[in-house]
């Protein structure tokens, strides 16, 4: 497993992980007050079919700013640019793909796609409290930092897409915190680009505790030339 890295542009301290394998490029951002690193799983799943995956955290929470989604994304710009990404898939598991769906709004030319781990309503939310989150994975700081930050971005809202570019979601079918009917209504506004796939049995954590239930419609869907 790749290990976390630290990038510090302009005192912005924002985590990131690359396997830096040779496929099709995945960056995957982590969902609310999460870390990278339970991301860890997927990404090897989807390496092992030569995938290059790239983990992005959110940055370091300051006690004197709060940054809008756009500031978010632009995070995630930046490292992209660090590492030489220039057209990738970008997605998110929950707050993640909320952050993914802005960067693809605010630099469509740096997104081929948008993948959905689940979909986020209008509003912000933290892990299930049934959730078996290990403690070094959970960070309330950024969470409070997260949940400022879309309070601060009124113009993404749940189903605000980029013009044109393709959106693949996966969803637990069992999903109490992000229900399937987030992913349903996104479709619904969007049906000739919004793609879904419903993991049965499947909860909020579904990309740690149904790797390959995840993994297998990554696969089918971007695997590309």
């Amino acid at each position: 497993m790749a290990e976390t890295q630290i990038f510090e542009p302009h005192g912005r301290a924002i985590p990131f992980a690359d396997d830096q394998r040779d496929g099709p490029t995945l960056v995957l951002l982590p969902g609310a007050g999460l870390r990278i690193g339970y991301l860890g799983l997927l990404a090897e799943a989807l390496g092992e079919e030569d995938f290059r995956v790239v983990r992005i955290g959110t940055r370091e929470p300051a006690a004197d700013l709060t940054p809008t989604l756009h500031d978010l994304a632009q995070d995630v710009v930046d490292v992209m640019d660090h590492i030489g990404l220039t057209r990738p898939w970008v997605g998110g598991h929950g707050f993640g793909g909320t952050l993914a769906r802005t960067v693809a709004l605010d630099h469509p030319s740096r997104a081929s796609g948008v993948l959905l781990l689940a979909v986020e309503g209008e509003a912000p939310v933290s892990v299930s409290p049934l959730s078996e989150i290990p403690e070094n994975a959970y960070d309330q700081a950024r969470l409070r930092m997260q949940h400022g930050a879309r309070q601060n971005t009124p113009d993404v809202a749940a189903h605000t897409l980029a013009p044109g570019i393709p959106v693949l979601v996966i969803q637990g079918a069992d999903d109490a915190v992000m229900p399937p009917s987030h992913g349903e209504a996104l479709r619904a506004s969007a049906p000739e680009r919004v793609s879904v796939k419903t993991i049965d049995g499947a909860m909020d954590l579904f990309p740690l505790t149904h790797v390959g239930e995840t993994a297998w419609p990554i696969e089918d869907y971007l695997d590309w030339d």
